[in-house]
């Protein structure tokens, strides 16, 4: 027998315990396992083991395959949005306040294989539209915010974001095959002395 609520799922256990899962937790629970095991690893069958849930209570919350995926990930992304304001909101101003911005974004130590999900899971917001519709977004929403802190004017604002965002992105993916130092120290690093170039060019506030 199966039970499902709005935005909660239910059911019976051999008609003696009743399990419920909110909706943000089971996908709490897939994304975890998705960047563990990768997007490959995901299967129905998989996802009621690891969630208590039916397969079937599954197949009716997402359709198929793919629709569990991607509700996987704008979960993750939604988790990133979270982030990113929270950075943006204790982060202070000026250029230093940029780079503590992308700091807080940026994880101390990464496995190789935390590292090499991380790139699998891009590639699935790659292929998919809706998925790389809502990256874009995001990275939108970070460059002004870097922007807004780097320069008084606009037009350039909107320039030296789009490239600190850039530069930061950049360095995490060099980061993975060198492995200098942590993640953290190297962001820092590169983004300090891009800030004291601009400065030294007299090109922002930084």
């Amino acid at each position: 027998m199966h039970l499902e609520y709005k935005r909660t799922f239910a059911y019976v256990k051999r008609m003696a315990r009743t399990k419920t899962i909110s909706d943000t937790a089971l996908l709490d629970l897939l994304l975890a396992r998705v960047q563990v095991h990768g997007p490959s690893g995901l299967s129905f069958a998989k996802a009621a083991a690891a969630s208590g849930l039916a397969a079937a209570t599954l197949v009716q919350r997402f359709g198929n395959r793919d629709g569990m995926l991607e509700a996987i990930l704008l979960r993750a992304w939604d988790l990133l949005d979270e982030a990113t304001e929270t950075a943006m909101a204790e982060a202070g101003p000026g250029a230093t306040g940029a780079v503590d911005v992308l700091l807080r974004l940026t994880h101390e130590q990464a496995s190789d294989q935390s590292f090499g999900d991380g790139l699998l899971l891009l590639r699935e917001d790659f292929s998919n539209p809706v998925l790389r519709a809502r990256g874009a977004r995001w990275g939108t929403r970070l460059a002004e915010a870097l922007g807004n802190r780097l320069s008084p004017d606009a037009a350039h604002a909107v320039r030296l974001g789009w490239q600190m965002a850039s530069l930061w992105q950049g360095t995490l993916l060099w980061w993975g095959f060198s492995r200098e130092g942590s993640p953290r120290e190297r962001v820092k690093q590169v983004l300090l002395e891009w800030c004291d170039g601009q400065q030294r060019g007299d090109r922002s506030t930084c």
